[in-house]
């Protein structure tokens, strides 16, 4: 290594994270992995290897059968008591925070190994809300944070992540325009209002709601695909002839990412089996027993995720069930999704709405809509948020890497501010 002193930019996402640092004075993704800019945030805490993959590769293990445990969507847990809690993977007693610092570990080993620099410092981006509760928005960062630490990292700084995304963007502004980053990401939705000025950019307001692509594969997931397997099923009692809905808590469990791991545990089975039992319709909540039995919970949350996409490129989205029983699908329409993501919509367009009140402008005074995040290419979310903001132009360059290279780009002045007594870009 031949730099201490080099600050890395990351950003940890949801479902992707990437990581990038400033050379010859312009924003350099750094590759992770082999194939692309962005890594999966994902682990996969392999059995018969006794390590954890992450990556592609964690990837590639659960979608192979290996025995193992698979985990997504860690990002979502930070801020609840949950990622303190110590559990058993591959013999050691760990808690979320370490997972996550395991994970930070990797990809700072890939970045120095990718660049020949060792990073003591990282500028990370952050969601301007992690929670709509200011208790568990501020124990998110100290979590985060502390990941970072137990990663290797000596010192962090945090940035708002469509702060950095404006910041990547501020060369598309000419003088007296206004900007509103639009930023979709699987967790979240963070929202900037910015316009150019000689020192980079000025930022007039920023907010945040806790409704990302994560939401989104859920509620595709409990509309489409939850039924098949008894969500709202009738239930009879042990005793007499009434019946009464199957619990929802465990549909809404296995539809949504970072909740699947935990329902395979020995009381969900074991609900399961007794919903079962009872069921009037058994064959589909007998397909919820054979999910958790057979942890199946991620391959199905994958063929939503996939059929979802496929949508909405404006053709019939596809499914694919097959895991759980051969020859189940269910079709979905372009109209369908935008359906059922409709309300999720409108709150992102509110949200959008009140950061530009924030920061005192009329929607129409915004000249430049500035998407980025993976779930900002849902066309429902343009189509919702486009005719609030009737004067402004719409900007998609690099939706999945905006973040990350605004975040390389502010590295080395978040220290250097730091370091001078002013104020690093941490909210």
């Amino acid at each position: 290594m031949t730099d201490t002193g080099a600050v890395l930019g990351v950003d940890f996402g949801t479902s992707n994270s990437a990581a990038g640092t400033v050379r010859d004075g312009a924003a350099r993704l750094i590759p992770l992995e082999a194939g692309g800019e962005t890594l999966p945030t994902a682990v996969f805490f392999d059995v018969e290897t006794q390590k954890m993959l992450i990556g592609t590769a964690a990837g590639e293990a659960l979608l192979a059968g290996d025995e193992g445990r698979y985990m997504r969507a860690l990002k979502s847990l930070l801020g609840a008591p949950l990622m303190r809690e110590k559990r058993m993977l591959l013999g050691e007693r760990l808690d979320f925070i370490d997972i996550v610092a395991r994970f930070l570990a990797q990809l700072k080993e890939a970045a120095e190994a990718a660049t020949g620099l060792r990073f003591d410092r990282a500028l990370s981006g952050r969601p301007v809300r992690f929670h709509g509760d200011d208790a568990r928005n501020a124990q998110a960062e100290i979590d985060l944070r502390d990941a970072y630490l137990r990663a290797g990292f000596k010192e962090v700084r945090f940035m708002f992540e469509p702060e950095a995304a404006a910041l990547a963007n501020r060369d598309m502004l000419a003088a007296g325009d206004l900007g509103l980053v639009v930023d979709i990401g699987g967790g979240t939705s963070d929202f900037t209002v910015f316009r150019s000025d000689d020192n980079g950019i000025d930022i007039l307001a920023s907010h945040g709601v806790r409704v990302g692509g994560t939401d989104f594969d859920r509620k595709v997931s409990l509309d489409f695909v939850m039924p098949l397997l008894g969500r709202g099923s009738d239930i009879r009692h042990a005793f007499g002839g009434d019946t009464h809905a199957a619990p929802a808590t465990i549909f809404n469990d296995l539809a949504t990412w970072q909740k699947i791991p935990f329902l395979y545990a020995p009381d969900s089975r074991r609900l399961a089996r007794d919903l079962a039992q009872y069921a009037v319709e058994p064959a589909r909540l007998a397909r919820l027993v054979a999910v958790l039995e057979d942890e199946l919970g991620h391959d199905i949350a994958f063929a939503v995720e996939r059929g979802k996409i496929a949508a909405n490129t404006g053709r019939v989205g596809l499914i694919d069930l097959g895991v759980v029983e051969r020859g189940m699908d269910v079709t979905v329409a372009a109209a369908q999704i935008g359906a059922a993501l409709d309300d999720l919509a409108q709150e992102i367009a509110r949200a959008a709405l009140r950061t530009v009140t924030d920061a005192g402008i009329a929607p129409n005074g915004i000249t430049h809509l500035v998407f980025v995040g993976g779930s900002s290419l849902m066309g429902v979310v343009e189509e919702t948020l486009c005719p609030q903001f009737p004067g402004a132009a719409v900007h998609r360059g690099s939706a999945l890497t905006a973040i990350a290279d605004g975040l390389a780009l502010g590295a080395e002045a978040a220290f250097v501010l730091s370091e001078d007594g002013g104020q690093p870009p941490s909210p």
